[in-house]
């Protein structure tokens, strides 16, 4: 091989003065520069930005230490853990110590109706349905080189996962309408809430595909079992809107005890959105208990909601709880509609959209809840309140 040979194979060379015949001292020498560079860019990396893994916990130490652990390898790993506990975060974070060239490419499969998942995921050919007007690549070959997460594998419909069980074993796709066998080289990382092996019992899984994700599997700790971890996540969700809009907040110490005795039945993204909210409502200014809304304060009769918050249409008092009626008077029907359109409207935040998770968290069918959804004209997706 010839040196221009070697420079095209080896461009980093130039970059540490790597001289032709090479010598082994001198190629040492450049490796440790290497190894360094890339243990300044690593910790960087881990140090900075959105989408990190918060919290010093001992359940947040080991979960760290499973990504570092599995990241560099190409096993399919599958994450468990409730809603909202930051699932995808961690698949990313995965990726991104991966060292694979090509993207990260995410899909819902509770979100996407069945008939539409075949095609998302596999892509299809011209002419394979009506309005397929053109081929279409899916999103295992959109993730070429890199790494495909699937999120809510649980539920995945049965057809689908023997198709995607035939992926992992061969590594091949065939779109829809097509016939030709596409390799696929991904890194395959799936997600759920859901309960797998109760679901294998119940016949809505299969054991064989199980068994092909669950390599290596992480379960991601509630956010009520690392309680000390809140007031980290609370001040970097603080600094985030700090640095996207220039509006700041300061939680009084008060305040973060309760915080850190709720049960955070949404996990993070609850504690995200409860955050998010605040900012809206105190823009630079402090939050006390005082200022915290129902049902965050209900364990202690001597912390009311903030009226502030409560008018705000943001937050309502429980039921039964004594709340001042203002002098006017006010039309109780509408008052209650209006409270539970804020309810709906939370539950599908913290559901990603998803109306079946929804319901549950609302403790309603999910007839029920696509009922109310229309009456009140809520934003919905389509694909799941048909």
């Amino acid at each position: 091989m010839s040196i221009n040979d070697l420079q095209r194979k080896y461009p980093w060379a130039r970059l540490y003065r790597l001289d032709y015949p090479v010598r082994l001292d001198a190629l040492a020498g450049v490796l440790e520069e290497i190894h360094a560079a890339h243990r300044r860019i690593d910790k960087a990396d881990r140090d900075s930005g959105d989408g990190k893994l918060i919290g010093e916990s001992a359940g947040m130490l080991k979960l760290r230490r499973l990504v570092d652990q599995v990241a560099p390898s190409p096993a399919t790993v599958l994450i468990t853990g409730e809603s909202g506990t930051g699932k995808e975060v961690v698949a990313r974070q995965i990726h991104e110590f991966s060292g694979r060239s090509g993207p990260f490419v995410a899909v819902n499969c509770g979100a996407i109706p069945e008939h539409l998942l075949e095609s998302e995921l596999f892509g299809h050919e011209r002419g394979a349905f009506t309005g397929a007007v053109r081929a279409r690549e899916g999103r295992f070959e959109q993730a070429k080189g890199g790494t495909f997460f699937l999120d809510e594998i649980g539920d995945m419909p049965a057809v689908m996962q023997v198709k995607l069980l035939r992926v992992l074993e061969e590594r091949v796709i065939v779109r829809v309408g097509g016939t030709a066998s596409i390799p696929v080289d991904v890194r395959l990382i799936a997600a759920t809430h859901r309960d797998l092996p109760k679901r294998i019992e119940k016949g809505e899984f299969r054991e064989d595909l199980y068994y092909r994700l669950n390599v290596f599997p992480i379960d991601i700790m509630p956010l009520r079992e690392r309680a000390e971890d809140i007031p980290l996540l609370v001040n970097e969700f603080i600094r985030r809107h700090l640095e996207q809009q220039s509006v700041t907040l300061r939680i009084e110490d008060d305040a973060m005890q309760v915080l850190q005795q709720y049960r955070w039945a949404g996990n993070v993204r609850e504690l995200a959105n409860l955050v998010e909210r605040l900012v809206v409502i105190k823009p630079n200014g402090v939050v006390t208990a005082r200022n915290l809304p129902w049902p965050i304060v209900e364990h202690d009769d001597s912390l009311l909601p903030d009226v502030e918050l409560i008018s705000s249409g943001l937050e309502s008092a429980p039921p039964g709880r004594h709340t001042s009626l203002p002098s006017g008077g006010l039309d109780l029907k509408q008052h209650l509609a209006e409270i539970e359109q804020s309810m709906i409207q939370q539950a599908l935040r913290d559901a990603d959209g998803v109306v079946q998770r929804a319901a549950e968290i609302l403790g309603v069918g999910r007839t029920t809840l696509v009922e109310k959804i229309r009456r009140y004209e809520l934003n919905a997706p389509d694909k799941d309140t048909g």
